[in-house]
């Protein structure tokens, strides 16, 4: 029984790291209203990254004049899985690390990507996202605080 907790607690360790790094990735975010950052760790290692922005090419500039969210403006997890695509490397059974939980759209994509596992900090403004997740046989972690 020992090892197990040492197991869960060792994960633990791991889980917030990642998702100080991912945090650390959202400032590199040129969005104004929020920003997001997500990494994608397979076997112990990183194999994608990303933060919610503009697409290659465009300005940085995600808001418009009345501080709304471009509709082309793609999220981080989004940024994350389409790294993965363009690389040699497959998600399939990865975790998501992401400091805001995926939206409903974006969940889509994180079920297709093979991904088995979302580890998260905030709540986004609506649940259905995790809710699908969740009904998907995924893992999902909430991690608030990441200094304990």
């Amino acid at each position: 029984m020992k090892i197990k907790y040492e197991s869960k607690e060792k994960q633990l360790r791991y889980d917030r790291a990642y998702l100080k790094m991912a945090r650390e990735w959202a400032q590199l975010s040129h969005c104004k209203r929020k920003q997001v950052g997500a990494l994608i760790v397979k076997n112990s290692m990183i194999i994608s990254d990303g933060y919610n922005g503009t697409p290659t090419g465009f300005d940085n500039c995600c808001e418009n004049e009345n501080e709304e969210t471009l509709w082309y403006v793609l999220h981080a997890e989004a940024n994350a899985i389409m790294k993965v695509a363009k690389s040699t490397n497959n998600s399939d059974g990865a975790t998501l690390y992401i400091t805001l939980s995926p939206c409903k759209e974006c969940s889509k994509l994180v079920l297709q990507s093979g991904i088995k596992r979302v580890v998260y900090m905030k709540a986004y403004k609506d649940n259905s996202g995790l809710d699908f997740l969740s009904k998907a046989g995924i893992d999902i972690v909430q991690i608030e605080n990441l200094d304990e």
